[in-house]
């Protein structure tokens, strides 16, 4: 499954850290950076959440709510969250449907060894619910300011 700009964005609902739940239909009427990252704690994950954590100001005053989901576990985020200060919600998405919902979870390659993984993506959802904005198979460097860009311009 795939989701595209124009589409209606796929609902759930997730346990998040601190022992809470997140769910898309909960936040209608707001804005939302949904971003799928691969694995809690590792070099391009943290580089990620960290350059949400230091736009997340400028993400606050478009009024959108930002949300990491994973396949980690809740604990796994609770020390990832506490350990690099993260002021957004992140979810666990344990048995990686909303991943598969939204085609985040994909095929991929490693020196020649095929296997199932998060493709880091972000979608940008509107106050509708509607999906504006899909970045696929991201490269952190910089992305945080192009969807930062794209949600300013909502």
């Amino acid at each position: 499954m795939s989701v595209e700009p124009g589409q209606e964005a796929p609902d759930f609902t997730l346990p998040t850290d601190g022992s809470g739940s997140v769910s898309l239909s909960g936040l209608a009427g707001k804005k939302v950076v949904l971003y799928f990252y691969p694995k809690d704690d590792t070099s391009g994950c943290t580089a990620e959440a960290c350059g949400f954590r230091d736009a997340f100001p400028d993400y606050s005053g478009t009024g959108a709510v930002v949300i990491g989901i994973s396949k980690d576990s809740v604990a796994s985020h609770d020390k990832f969250k506490k350990k690099h200060n993260l002021p957004f919600i992140l979810a666990s998405d344990n048995t990686g449907e909303v991943c598969e919902k939204y085609g985040a979870w994909i095929e991929k390659s490693m020196y020649g060894r095929k296997y199932m993984g998060i493709d880091r993506s972000t979608f940008l959802i509107d106050e509708t619910g509607t999906v504006r904005g899909v970045w696929r198979k991201v490269r952190v460097p910089g992305h945080v300011a192009q969807v930062l860009k794209a949600a300013q311009a909502l």
